[in-house]
């Protein structure tokens, strides 16, 4: 089955609400919202979106966030939230048929007239948990897998919702979005040192997340 770009995703930062599990004011641009013309992919990401913190969102190893519609059943029986669609994790291309099991970490995809390489698996954060106001959902998503996992761009371009994803290479096939979960956070016993240092020296893994498992 050839992945299919679904919806493509944008958002302006604005100030969340504030509630008994966010006492204090803060800003996000996790609220994506799905665009119906086509738009051009930088280097930084797609035109018109927009992240409150670039400490931690965006840069050129998380130009762009994915995220599986495939996951949608589940979140909404799980959560109970019939809501739950295209950038419901304030990812910027919402997809259908990949997941973190058939997505392999250096996967460069043509999608349109751009080029781009899949870098390292999305962190959930308590962004995430603010926009659902569940502040288990973090939690939920390593133990279930269902990360997404975030694109750098190779070369930019032009696109738009509803056209493939054409895989052009595959380098690392031992290195599912899935199996970097599984090390990164030792959700399987059997991940040990050995692992994360494998993990860690694979060429195309974003720098931050080499930090990340490394201690660095």
């Amino acid at each position: 089955m050839t992945p299919v770009l679904l919806s493509l995703n944008i958002g302006r930062a604005r100030a969340g609400a504030q509630s008994g599990d966010s006492p204090r004011p803060w800003r996000s641009a996790i609220w994506k919202q799905p665009v119906l013309v086509p738009l051009d992919l930088g280097w930084q990401g797609l035109a018109g979106d927009q992240q409150a913190n670039r400490r931690v969102h965006g840069g050129p190893d998380k130009a762009v966030c994915v995220y599986s519609l495939d996951h949608a059943a589940w979140w909404r029986e799980t959560l109970g939230a019939p809501e739950w669609g295209p950038g419901a994790v304030g990812e910027n291309f919402t997809v259908t048929g990949q997941t973190e099991t058939s997505v392999c970490l250096g996967d460069i995809y043509e999608v349109g007239s751009a080029l781009v390489q899949v870098s390292q698996p999305r962190s959930p954060c308590r962004t995430l948990a603010r926009r659902w106001e569940r502040p288990d959902l973090p939690k939920r998503v390593v133990q279930s897998g269902r990360s997404g996992w975030y694109l750098r761009v190779l070369r930019e371009g032009r696109l738009e919702a509803g056209i493939p994803l054409t895989l052009t290479g595959r380098p690392f096939p031992d290195w599912s979005i899935a199996r970097v979960n599984d090390v990164s956070y030792g959700v399987v016993p059997e991940v040990g040192e050995d692992d994360l240092r494998a993990l860690a020296d694979v060429p195309v893994l974003a720098a931050a997340w080499r930090e990340g498992i490394l201690g660095v």
